[in-house]
């Protein structure tokens, strides 16, 4: 029939307003079903909130509704006590003595759908990892094959590696913001350390860099991406059944964003390893993670697939570089705004002498006393992980300290940020960072056997890492980079804040991650062999002790060697002694009333003057006048 011809239109017509008519009834049944849906949720939600047995713990309705953030969470337990109802069956405990039942091995404690979120749909069926697996049987089932490989002796088998890539940091470090025309640049620091932790994890894994360090950005874009589906996971937690609305439905994915791009570099490398491609950066005699997940498929061929192996290597690298990085800006941030602990952790790993051997090993800093404390601190006070970590009570049922009765089937939450503000275990001043809880305190004369059993406390209560059978079994390659990066700086470089009195910015979604890490820095040159800056680092120790009366500093050049015409006291502190060899003034600072704003000027100063940063002779003039003659020299009054 011809398309002009009358019944063709007046058929065309009725069709489309048939079609019409059938998408506005689509669309009144799709609201009404999405209004009966919400109108269920919220009656299920006001009668568990109701009826549920754990009514009688406090909690406001909308926060155990919606959830909340560590902060929130904190003014809840600081309200309500250390039991606060945050769900219609979920409650959130402060009660650290009760963590080796909940977390312990063999105890039952089975964990919530609230991790499925961080499983994949794969041919249509939910596949689980090593994190997102709840069942207890198939978890242990799947990471007791590869747990040998994440121990601390085999850690140690991959610092090769690590010291690489460290170095790898620090050549773009100083190539960016210290050397040449770069110098005086401030750093993003924050941001640096998360390219570090990706590279790092990439180059463990599978013997090669992921490439950020080398392009200085989220060049591939899967840093965001990582970051969009942290978010995801974190909140769609709290509501586990929308995951297979958004994630999991056969018909059309929503959200969230996929790892495509890690999946396809996981496949890739493990073709290139099959079929001996990757020999240009893979050496056999220092093995890496897919060195030791191939040797798992060879031992147990009919249990472990490639798909298995594809998993382990992404749950390394996306696990592992946001936990890595922010426990190492945490040390950098806490102890440098704090500077007496800044100092006297400086103090202590200068004194170790590394600078001949740098990056140091994880044993020799580990083993450092005062810096062991500040890494301990500083993930008490913000842990990676600063959400509940949620349990099922057995269903036998589980009895608190109090005396209460949880019937089985009730969720448990216990946060690590919350029980790390405990003052049952970390005394009266949980809020401030103090490295020294973490030693025997020496002025009050503590008794080793109260010290350990302090110490046990403390121990017991930290889940910086999680506990149990489902603890972070990366959690010694994460404690080797923090030990080995911070001695790294602190013994090459001169490290400040850009801002000292700037705080960051904490966004605790799952990872509580960090923004705000701006740094400034200079190379100290001794660090590759005898200390040649007299330093900075010396002066500003003379800054800050000498302060009173202190108007300029002038740094000169001795006309002859350096220690002519100086007394042997004047040669340990330059404030002492008279100085007979004529000197030639470089510079002269006038302080600052704020001690920090000088710091930074002569360090700038020093550094514009002579990019090594060598200095034959410091000069420090006490009050009194400062006689600089017309021909350079100078003199002491």
């Amino acid at each position: 029939m011809a398309a002009n011809h009358p019944l063709y239109f007046h058929g065309s017509v009725l069709e489309s307003a048939r079609d019409l008519l059938n998408v506005v009834l689509s669309l009144h049944l799709l609201f009404f079903c999405s209004s009966i849906i919400v109108m269920t949720l919220i009656l299920w939600t006001i009668t568990s909130y109701f009826t549920s047995p754990l009514r009688k713990y406090p909690g406001p309705f909308l926060a155990i509704s919606t959830g909340d953030s560590h902060l929130i969470l904190k003014k809840l337990h600081k309200k309500y006590g250390s039991i606060v109802r945050i769900g219609p069956n979920l409650i959130d405990v402060d009660i650290p003595e009760i963590t080796k039942d909940i977390f312990a091995f063999k105890t039952g404690w089975q964990k919530t759908e609230f991790y499925h979120g961080s499983s994949a749909l794969v041919n249509g069926e939910i596949v689980y990892n090593v994190f997102s697996q709840t069942d207890l049987a198939l978890h242990k089932k799947e990471r007791q094959p590869i747990s040998k490989f994440y121990s601390n002796a085999s850690i140690e088998r991959l610092e090769p590696l690590m010291n690489s890539t460290i170095k790898k940091l620090c050549k773009q470090l100083e190539k960016r913001f210290i050397e040449g025309d770069h110098a005086n640049k401030d750093c993003d620091l924050g941001r640096w350390i998360l390219y570090y932790a990706w590279d790092v994890v990439g180059i463990t894994t599978f013997s090669r860099l992921m490439g950020y360090l080398e392009n200085g950005c989220d060049f591939d874009g899967t840093l965001l991406i990582a970051e969009k589906a942290i978010d995801y996971f974190a909140k769609i937690g709290t509501m586990p059944w929308l995951d297979y609305v958004f994630d999991k439905n056969p018909i059309c994915r929503i959200g969230p964003p996929g790892f495509s791009t890690v999946t396809n570099i996981a496949i890739k490398r493990l073709e290139d390893r099959y079929q001996g491609q990757d020999g240009d950066y893979h050496d056999p005699k220092q093995p890496d993670f897919l060195d030791h997940f191939i040797e798992v498929k060879k031992a147990n061929y009919d249990q472990t697939s490639d798909t298995q192996i594809v998993s382990w290597l992404m749950v390394n690298m996306i696990a592992g570089s946001d936990t890595t990085a922010i426990a190492i800006r945490n040390v950098l941030y806490f102890a440098l705004k704090h500077q007496k602990v800044w100092k006297r952790l400086t103090k202590e790993i200068l004194g170790a002498h590394f600078p001949d051997r740098t990056p140091p090993s994880y044993k020799e800093v580990k083993a450092l006393p005062y810096a062991d404390a500040v890494v301990r601190e500083s993930l008490r006070i913000l842990p990676g992980v600063s959400m509940s970590m949620e349990r099922y009570v057995p269903k036998k049922g589980f009895s608190l300290p109090n005396g209460d009765f949880l019937p089985g089937g009730t969720i448990v939450g216990m946060s690590p940020y919350i029980l790390g503000q405990n003052k049952s275990v970390y005394g009266d001043d949980p809020d401030k960072f103090c490295p020294e809880r973490w030693l025997r305190d020496e002025e009050k004369r503590e008794t080793d056997e109260h010290f350990e059993k302090r110490l046990l406390k403390m121990n017991q209560a930290d889940l910086s890492f999680g506990s149990g059978n489902h603890a972070c079994l990366g959690k010694f390659m994460g404690l080797y980079q923090v030990y080995k990066v911070l001695a790294t700086l602190i013994t090459l470089y001169e490290i400040e804040l850009v801002d000292p009195q700037k705080e960051w910015k904490v966004t605790n979604s799952w990872f509580a991650r960090q923004e705000g890490l701006e740094m400034w820095s200079v190379r100290l040159e001794g660090a590759t062999g005898g200390r040649d800056l007299a330093t900075s680092r010396d002066l500003m120790g003379f800054i800050y002790k000498r302060n009173r009366g202190l108007q300029y500093i002038l740094i000169c050049r001795n006309m002859s060697d350096g220690t002519e015409g100086r007394s042997e006291a004047a040669q340990r502190d330059p404030t002492q002694g008279t100085h007979t060899t004529p000197i030639t003034p470089v510079l002269v600072v006038k302080l600052d009333e704020d001690l920090v704003t000088t710091s930074r000027l002569l360090k700038k100063e020093m550094v514009s003057h002579d990019n090594h940063g060598k200095f034959e002779q410091l000069a420090i003039y006490l009050e009194g006048s400062l006689d600089i003659g017309d021909n350079g020299t100078s003199s002491r009054h």
